[in-house]
């Protein structure tokens, strides 16, 4: 082989070396560029889940406190109710006591 064939072949193969490692690079970048995206897809993916989570441990957390809240009004009710019920029960015993008091109040002054 000629000297000047062995150059053109030498000429040749670093431009087909060049555009090997052109085309690596540029594939490269590609894949980095997709890799990029599906990582930012998947933190989306993931910041969504998360809110998703907090949307529901919200409401279920407003669920359960609003269940405790009707439970200490009805409690409160009850109570409320029964306190009424039991001062209904000792009104008249409490009227013939005050009575009581001011009659005697009224004898006291009566006899001084």
């Amino acid at each position: 082989m000629a000297r000047p064939e062995v150059l053109d072949r030498i000429k040749e193969a670093e431009r087909e070396a060049d555009e090997i490692v052109a085309d690596a690079k540029e594939a490269r970048e590609e894949r980095i560029a997709e890799a990029r995206e599906e990582a930012e897809r998947i933190r989306e993916e993931a910041r969504e889940d998360a809110s998703e989570l907090k949307d529901e441990r919200l409401e279920e957390a407003r669920e359960s406190i609003e269940a405790e809240r009707e439970k200490i009004l009805a409690t409160g009710e009850e109570e409320r109710e029964a306190l009424e019920t039991h001062a209904e029960q000792r009104r008249d015993e409490v009227v013939d006591h005050a009575v009581d008091l001011f009659k005697e109040a009224v004898n006291v002054q009566s006899q001084t």
